[in-house]
C-alpha cells in the first residue's frame, strides 16, 4: 500500500511559479512510474507529466512543455512538479499518481494502470 500526499498548492498570479510536492509512504516508491494529473472545475481530469522509476525519463503534455518540470527523489520518496509561467488556465486541483507503464504511454496518460492516487492540492492562478 502506498499513500500519496500532495502539498504546495495555493493562489498565485499569472506568470508566477509554484512548486508542488508529493510525498509517498512505503518502501516501494521507486517501483512506480509517477505522474501528475489535474482537473479544472467542470472539466475532465487531464495528464500533466510523468517521470520514470529512476527519474531518467520524463514526459509532458504539450501545453506544459517548457513551463513545467517533473522530478523525483527516490531517497526521499518524493516527486515534484515545478510550474513556471503560470496561466489562469492552469487553475485546477493537481493530483499525484503512482502506477505502472512507460512515461510516454497514452494509456498511462488516460489514467490506466494507476495503482494509487493522492487527494490533490489546489492551484489557483489569478489574471
Amino acid at each position: 500500500q502506498v499513500q500519496l500526499v500532495e502539498s504546495g498548492g495555493g493562489l498565485v498570479q499569472t506568470g508566477d511559479s509554484l512548486s508542488l510536492s508529493c510525498a509517498a509512504s512505503g518502501r516501494t516508491f521507486s517501483l512506480y512510474t509517477m505522474g501528475w494529473f489535474r482537473q479544472a472545475p467542470g472539466k475532465e481530469r487531464e495528464f500533466v507529466a510523468a517521470v520514470s522509476r529512476t527519474g531518467a525519463s520524463t514526459y509532458y503534455a504539450d501545453s506544459m512543455k517548457g513551463r513545467f518540470t517533473i522530478s523525483r527523489d527516490n531517497a526521499k520518496n518524493t516527486v515534484y512538479l515545478q510550474m513556471n509561467s503560470l496561466k489562469p488556465e492552469d487553475t485546477a486541483v493537481y493530483y499525484c499518481a503512482a502506477g505502472s507503464g512507460l512515461v510516454a504511454s497514452a494509456s498511462f496518460h488516460r489514467g490506466n494502470g494507476i495503482n494509487y492516487w493522492g487527494k490533490g492540492t489546489s492551484v489557483t492562478v489569478s489574471s
